[in-house]
């Protein structure tokens, strides 16, 4: 399968210009076998009509909902006729050789089930972009973060990440996965909506003793947040929620016990950082996780089984693939801020 068909799947909710550039964008991609689809999340913009009429080519499906990432992206899937599929978000700009690597190291690779290229600042291309830089890493305690982004703290791209390598997560902003490998795994789990559900796709892919990789060679631009603010209070529950959800799901119970209290610990130290700080967004959004995480247990444990059905290796052959310390104080404490200086490469 030297030439396996791809497809890019594209959630997409309001922003025709935004979509339109990356369309524009993906008319260059130079790698022939493909097929693109718009997921229209129930857009208010006109956004299905400007798709039909600008690109009649491009497969359409409208929505009657905002499904978010996840849900879009399940949608994409289950229409889509690629061999492999890409996720990919409505704010990149691609290099035109960026699919061609991906193709290539998962072809070769047949335990390989996710791949990602090295993700630019679209803004200052010098720079890593803060939604996964190039592949991902999980501490033990379900914090993300990423080689060449730890926090807010984006390092320059000097090379310094240019090795295929594998990795705990690839970033949804340019996902590649194996059609087979996403449906075994449920696709993505639409109880995130949106934020780390890519994370927790790529941990799941490690219970079933699937890898996930890093291949920088092929590259992709972001603008990062013209979706959501960074600092909204949206955003904020989302990634604290799905954080805390990863950590309630993916774990065997014994280590989930284990790790739930010095985790929940953290979101009140953050709390009580946030309200001293006056930063009454990440506040309000810390507040509405946790009661969230209280006040479902029914979605937690149904997810708990859906995992166990999916497993097919113990957490001890998962564990070595997590960071083994605490990203928050490294970062905090410890002042690494750089990615390589926690994980060495």
């Amino acid at each position: 399968m030297s030439n396996p068909k791809v497809s890019i799947i594209i959630p997409h909710w309001n922003g025709i210009e935004i979509l339109s550039e990356c369309l524009d964008s993906l008319t260059q991609t130079e790698y022939s076998n493909k097929e693109i689809i718009v997921v229209d999340n129930a857009s208010t913009d006109g956004s299905s009509d400007w798709v039909n009429i600008n690109y009649p080519s491009v497969k359409l499906i409208e929505n009657d909902q905002n499904y978010g990432y996840a849900g879009g992206c399940n949608r994409g899937a289950n229409a889509a006729t690629g061999d492999y599929l890409t996720f990919l978000n409505n704010d990149t700009i691609q290099d035109p050789k960026w699919i061609d690597p991906l193709v290539d190291f998962l072809n070769l690779n047949p335990n390989v089930a996710a791949v990602q290229p090295k993700i630019l600042n679209f803004f200052d291309q010098a720079k890593f972009d803060y939604a996964g830089g190039a592949g991902g890493w999980l501490d033990i305690l379900g914090y993300p973060f990423a080689r060449g982004r730890v926090f807010l703290e984006q390092e320059q791209d000097m090379g310094q990440y240019d090795k295929i390598r594998p990795i705990f997560w690839a970033s949804g902003t340019a996902l590649m996965v194996r059609k087979s490998d996403f449906e075994s795994a449920n696709g993505f789990d639409e109880t995130f909506f949106a934020h780390q559900e890519e994370i927790d796709l790529c941990w799941k892919f490690r219970l079933m003793d699937k890898e996930t990789w890093a291949v920088p060679s092929g590259i992709v631009y972001h603008k990062n947040a013209l979706t959501l603010p960074m600092f909204s209070r949206r955003k904020q529950y989302l990634n604290h929620r799905n954080s805390l959800l990863m950590v309630l799901c993916n774990y065997s119970l014994p280590l989930t016990l284990y790790i739930m209290p010095i985790r929940i610990a953290l979101e009140f130290v953050a709390l009580v950082y946030s309200l001293f700080s006056l930063d009454m967004n990440h506040f309000a959004g810390i507040l509405q996780s946790l009661f969230w995480v209280f006040t479902h247990p029914h979605v937690i444990w149904k997810r708990r089984r859906i995992v166990k059905r999916i497993r097919k290796v113990k957490d001890k052959q998962v564990l070595p693939w997590l960071y083994w310390g605490s990203v928050v104080f490294d970062y905090y404490i410890r002042r690494k801020k750089i990615s390589s200086d926690i994980v060495k490469e």
